[in-house]
């Protein structure tokens, strides 16, 4: 079959059907109705949720092999409850597990590879698995089923109907009472919003949370309730905060992210829906972050204020929102150490579900009220499609995250990306993965250039306002040229038939697959 974006995909991969990506306005109506696993809990006769260690409430909640468990990654590259987690399910023998979590970003010691490899594991469900797992998978990690990597708002759609269905979720929180009332926004290891656990809080069969940090009953502020928690475990550490933004967040001074940046909150700041009440989302990233200083810079300048920041939260925005430039903040997820305290400080800093913010298939989600969206990329092509998975040799280095939720969901969405990374073009004729169809992309955005893409829904009136502030533009086939005359045109990567990963877009349907590294074991 080929899709709208012109991937050749197979009709079926394993028991898994594809159904091919049609288009923007496409999207297939969910099959299922929303459902929920969610059974009732009841505390022990001592009136406490509260069990001694992982153990015992892995085998209270019945795990046995063959389920699907899932966990939040809001401590990112701090996260301490994945492998404590795993370590003890491995010791119960529980093995041939879906792992489920909503990303993968880079975690160590113990390492997810070994748990694949010794069996505790054979199925992944997530929006990414960069780092050590992504790269033993696409160079041919032995699994039952290839993996299935869904944007941030496909995953709550995917477990509403069924598609993911979750049988016990690790949920780890900053604080928690016995009763299981938690948040990750107060605490010695505060990781700010736990706006991706709400739907397994909501929907999982069994849920688990993990603290370490118990306090009085009721916990304040309670971002989950009681009323969703199965069991309570308190452990000696949940993750280290100081890696929640590694890398994520820092400010840069090299001059050409600074210029990408500066270009960024020029196009902003030119178009006519900069104006009071304005709605954005910046992300975390060098770019992002200098992108948001600079906006604040232009949204003072104007006498204006931003109604609301989208999505992922950083320092940057925190000070923007307490310069008063920023009337509120819905936060998903929290990118630095900042950002985690904010929500407990400020009543107008919300800690949002994931649904709320992207699921296309709710009654409305946040997205849908986007003006900017500031998103990053590994490559484009021609076509203004966007490769945020893979890199120039095959290997796994980005997550799809809200990235195809908001190039879709805002009115302009706007993607930043250096020209060239090292030697190799990032502009290019057909990216190696496609992530996020072209036709939802309004402007890319490099420190050669600024290309317009005249087949976006608001082409015209971003062209005439950009003319008119004096911003100047180039074609995208401009950018591709200048970037293969530096880097020379760039050697095909080499792959086997196998499938290891399918790229689902927003709607649940199928984007692109990733075939296996040809030549790795």
């Amino acid at each position: 079959m080929i899709n709208a974006v012109g991937r050749e995909l197979p009709e079926r991969i394993g028991n898994y059907i594809v159904k091919p990506y049609a288009g923007p306005q496409e999207a297939i109506e969910a099959e299922a109705p929303v459902c929920s696993r969610r059974k009732p809990a009841k505390c022990a006769a001592a009136g406490t949720k509260l069990l001694p260690d992982l153990k015992a409430a892995i085998l209270a909640c019945g795990l046995k092999d063959g389920m699907t468990i899932s966990f939040h990654h809001s401590f990112r590259e701090g996260d301490k409850i994945i492998g404590q987690v795993l370590s003890a399910i491995k010791e119960l023998g529980i093995r041939g597990l879906c792992f489920a979590p909503s990303a993968v970003v880079n975690i160590k010691n113990p390492s997810i590879v070994d748990f694949v490899k010794d069996g505790t594991i054979n199925r992944i469900q997530a929006s990414g698995i960069r780092g050590e797992l992504g790269d033993a998978v696409v160079d041919g990690l032995e699994l039952a089923e290839p993996v299935i990597l869904r944007p941030h708002g496909a995953r709550p759609h995917a477990i509403e109907t069924g598609a993911l269905s979750i049988d016990v979720a690790f949920i780890g929180a900053s604080a928690a009472d016995e009763f299981g009332n938690c948040t990750g926004q107060i605490g010695p290891n505060a990781c700010g919003s736990l706006g991706y656990s709400f739907i397994d809080a909501a929907s999982a069969e069994h849920v688990v949370v993990i603290t370490d940090n118990l306090v009085p009953y009721p916990c304040v502020p309670m971002s989950i309730s009681q009323m969703y928690v199965d069991y309570v475990v308190k452990v000696a550490q949940i993750g280290d905060p100081k890696k929640i933004g590694a890398g994520a967040t820092r400010m840069t001074k090299n001059p050409r992210d600074l210029l990408i940046a500066q270009r960024c909150a020029d196009i902003m700041a030119a178009s006519r829906l900069f104006k009071d009440g304005y709605s954005f989302q910046t992300g975390a990233g060098a770019i992002p972050v200098a992108c948001t200083n600079y906006l604040a810079d232009y949204t003072e300048n104007a006498g204006i204020q931003a109604s609301f920041a989208l999505g992922g939260m950083t320092g940057a925005i925190v000070e923007m929102h307490k310069r008063g430039l920023l009337r509120s903040m819905l936060c998903s997820q929290s990118f630095d150490v900042v950002a985690a305290r904010a929500i407990a400080e400020n009543p107008t800093i919300l800690e949002i579900d994931n649904s709320m913010y992207a699921n296309m298939f709710n009654k409305s989600c946040a997205l849908d009220k986007l003006n900017f969206g500031i998103l990053g990329a590994l490559e484009v092509d021609t076509d203004f499609n966007i490769n945020i998975l893979t890199g120039s040799s095959g290997e796994m280095m980005g997550g799809l995250g809200g990235g195809p939720d908001v190039a879709d969901g805002a009115d302009i969405s706007i993607v930043t990306l250096p020209i060239i990374r090292g030697r190799i073009p990032s502009v290019v004729d057909r990216v190696f993965t496609c992530c996020t169809p072209g036709s939802s992309v309004a402007v890319v955005v490099t420190e050669a250039g600024i290309a317009l893409n005249p087949k976006h829904k608001n082409y015209e009136m971003l062209k005439e306002d950009l003319e008119k502030a004096g911003v100047k533009t180039v074609s995208i086939r401009y950018l591709r040229d200048m970037a293969y005359s530096l880097t020379g045109f760039p050697k095909p990567v080499e792959t086997s038939d196998k499938v290891t990963c399918i790229v689902e877009y927003r709607d649940g349907t199928v984007m692109d697959v990733i075939y296996q590294r040809k030549g790795e074991v």
